[in-house]
């Protein structure tokens, strides 16, 4: 739609001027007219200039976190509870945000709800800040008239996501520096303390052990080609990364870190949680089953479990049960299944929901805990093996000789 500029009068009399996004002049009259302004002048416009346009601002400004959105949830839950309107919340919010980009955010969605826009409508148009289960849910306070409640409850999901994700990093952040060490110590060696043995080799005139010739072919070639290894690590990665964007490689990636010894249980169960938490909120929200199943399934960041969620909505659809789709889909434990089948059976199916939520927390609470010590054999095995190779590889030989020499 075209952008207008316009000069009106309120009801004090004061000159207030503005741009304003709408179908024509008379659609501009009447949001004015409105609000108790009368026009005076209305003119078309450019569309208006943005803050920090740039392009090095554009590079350097801070992304909107989700911390920003939580806190967003949280004080549009006050300010609609005490019966503040939205348009003033909305000004005060941006006055006060802390982060520039979340402020001009705001400030959108106010041109937005200005324009005639419902706020569902103008926070669509920030996908990267807005994700589709929070739109949805917006949609669905709007329609009820509980846009409060289902932002409080909002803000408990993010609240609730985002630990669970911080967890998640902090546990396997000692094995990835782990990983990441071993990996530069084998690149040390392969390229600056094998090259020395090699030549101390080379004055035995003696045929090397299969481990010895192995361990110098492999540094030579790291020494003589190192630019080619980069070349097809970078390249590997890329077509990786294309290949999981891709749907079918989204999925089959997905199912794949189902199957992972260790993380696999814990990306599963962390991901039910999240299912059982947002189908716990959609419900109580007054979302109808189906829609609500539709909903979840866009708050599952695992293709293949968002399409075992959407089985389950095509059987409830065909007249199957919850209990019935839920086995069908096989995701679930059977302590859970016994658990939906008793809250199908009492219409508390969103309380038990909750439960199921709290249980699947305490079960990714437990495994992340002990993730280090799950994980630390594992370690020690490979870093084992990695110094008897070398060991192997680099001694045996001066053992040999020394060996040979006392006989």
């Amino acid at each position: 739609m075209p952008f207008f500029a316009y000069k009106a009068r309120n009801a004090r009399g004061e000159l207030q001027q503005g741009v304003l996004e709408a179908a024509d002049t008379g659609a501009v009259a009447d949001q004015l007219l409105g609000t108790g302004a009368t026009p005076v002048e209305i003119t078309v416009t450019k569309a208006p200039a943005r803050e920090g346009s740039g392009l090095w601002a554009r590079l350097t400004e801070k992304k909107v976190t989700s911390l920003d959105v939580q806190l967003f949830s949280r004080q549009m839950y006050t300010l609609l509870k005490s019966g503040v309107p939205i348009m003033r919340g909305l000004a005060g919010l941006q006055e006060s945000a802390i982060s520039v980009t979340f402020g001009r955010v705001i400030r959108d969605l106010r041109e937005s709800l200005d324009a005639g826009r419902e706020l569902s409508a103008a926070m669509r148009r920030h996908p990267t800040v807005f994700n589709n289960f929070y739109l949805s849910m917006v949609r669905v306070g709007e329609m009820t008239g509980r846009l409060d409640e289902v932002m409080l409850r909002l803000f408990d999901h993010l609240e609730f996501d985002r630990d669970m994700r911080a967890r998640v990093k902090s546990a396997v952040r000692y094995p990835t520096f782990v990983v990441i060490a071993m990996v530069i110590a084998m690149f040390i060696v392969n390229m600056f303390v094998i090259p020395q043995f090699v030549k101390v080799f080379e004055s035995f005139h003696a045929e090397l052990p299969l481990m010895t010739r192995i361990l110098i072919a492999t540094s030579n070639f790291t020494v003589n080609y190192w630019y080619v290894i980069l070349v097809a690590l970078v390249a590997a990665g890329l077509v990786l990364r294309g290949w999981v964007r891709s749907p079918d490689g989204r999925l089959q990636w997905d199912r794949w870190k189902l199957r992972l010894p260790i993380a696999g249980k814990i990306v599963h169960k962390g991901t039910m949680a999240r299912f059982a938490r947002s189908f716990a909120l959609s419900s109580r929200s007054g979302v109808p089953i189906v829609q609500a199943l539709t909903v979840v399934s866009q708050t599952v960041d695992n293709a293949w479990l968002s399409q075992q969620v959407d089985s389950m909505r095509d059987g409830v659809e065909r007249g199957d049960s919850i209990l019935r789709t839920s086995v069908a889909a096989g995701i679930f434990t059977p302590i859970v299944l016994q658990m939906i089948a008793v809250g199908e059976e009492s219409g508390s199916l969103d309380d038990l929901m909750d439960e199921i939520a709290q249980m699947y927390e305490r079960e990714v609470d437990y495994e992340l805990k002990t993730l280090s010590a799950q994980i630390e054999p594992i370690l020690i095995a490979f870093l084992g093996a990695m110094v008897l190779v070398l060991a192997l590889g680099i001694f045996l030989p001066i053992w040999d000789l020394g060996r040979a020499a006392l006989h």
